[in-house]
């Protein structure tokens, strides 16, 4: 691989690209180098893959129902009954004129009051909205900046893959190590976990030298790219069942995978 290609690899626009985060100058360019040169083709391909993985781990399901409808005004308006009888005096028929046209002016005083409420309201939810979508625009940003610094990892060239696969006692069970010796980072996908009872769990060990060392507990229900202790100098990684909240000892008789590491 030429010195251009291994700049240009190293420079992280392949990553941008794929994110939707480059300039039309730097797109036309990656697309140039995909086209032009099948190492760069072969890391976009990688990438990809890559990027399935990162996405799996951090789905998130869309919000439901964020705003309820606003319920419509009720207009109710006094009904007035004007029976009147020719034998009432021109003084009353005045005096009901006027009580209806206080009643009308009440009537309206509230309307305007409860119009002016109600845009209160709908001014406050409209406050609120505002507020919750540049939460969800922060939390999408530190999502898409984590999904960046993981996909990173898996893309480095320091970082080794390692596919776990249980045996008779639990074959359905698949996990994908990614350890990168130099900096010193590890990870791991939980792709399938056969479920335990209630009262087991499975639980990730290091072996040094003999010495077994918990990296942690594996659930189902956990699923996704997470990291875990880097064990300097493991030989192998071990997966057994141990009881609910995990175990200090390794119980080797209950080992359900393993693979080696060097």
């Amino acid at each position: 691989m030429n010195e251009k290609i291994t700049t240009f690899l190293n420079s992280g626009l392949l990553e941008k690209y794929l994110l939707g985060e480059t300039t039309s100058v730097d797109t036309e360019m990656v697309e140039s180098y995909i086209s032009k040169y099948p190492e760069v083709q072969n890391a976009y391909n990688t990438l990809q893959y890559n990027l399935e993985i990162v996405a799996k781990s951090n789905a998130v399901e869309a919000p439901k129902n964020i705003l309820d409808d606003i319920l419509e005004e009720l207009d109710e308006k006094p009904v007035v009954n004007l029976n009147t009888q020719k034998k009432y005096k021109s003084w009353y028929k005045f005096a009901v004129a006027a009580s209806i046209a206080a009643l009308i002016f009440a009537g309206t005083s509230y309307h305007f009051y409860s119009q002016k409420r109600k845009l209160s309201q709908e001014n406050q939810i409209v406050v609120e909205e505002i507020f919750d979508l540049r939460n969800d625009i922060e939390k999408n940003n530190l999502m898409l900046d984590n999904v960046m610094r993981q996909l990173l990892k898996l893309n480095n060239p320091e970082t080794e893959k390692y596919i776990i696969k249980g045996n008779e006692r639990a074959k359905d069970l698949k996990t994908v190590a990614y350890i990168n010796p130099k900096e010193k980072t590890s990870m791991i996908d939980v792709v399938s976990l056969p479920q335990l009872p209630e009262e087991q769990c499975y639980q990730i060990w290091a072996d040094l030298q003999g010495k077994m060392v918990s990296l942690g507990i594996l659930n189902e229900a956990d699923r996704q790219l997470m990291s875990i202790p880097y064990a300097e100098n493991a030989l192998a990684l071990n997966i057994t069942i141990e009881p609910k909240g995990g175990n200090t000892i390794a119980s080797k008789e209950n080992t359900v995978a393993e693979i080696s590491l060097q």
